[in-house]
């Protein structure tokens, strides 16, 4: 997966996350092989790669609410 456009801050992790590449190919999988919906499988997909990001920023940036460099509880705009 590349993009040339900037990701956006998290909880999005990065696009080269491994564990992000193993929740979609589970998904793919899933779907594939009749288990779940597509539906189903996204919002699965999107819920646990909204996690990954957030535990990624927490890893790039321990107390800022994104991977930025704002502390938390500053107001973003």
């Amino acid at each position: 997966m590349t993009t040339d456009s900037p990701m956006p801050s998290p909880p999005f992790p990065s696009t080269d996350n491994a564990v992000l590449r193993l929740i979609v190919g589970n998904a793919i999988k899933a779907v594939h092989s009749g288990e779940v919906s597509v539906e189903d499988a996204i919002l699965h997909a999107a819920v646990h790669s909204w996690y990954e990001g957030h535990i990624q920023g927490e890893d790039e940036c321990p107390g800022c609410d994104f991977r930025g460099e704002l502390p938390k509880g500053t107001k973003h705009g």
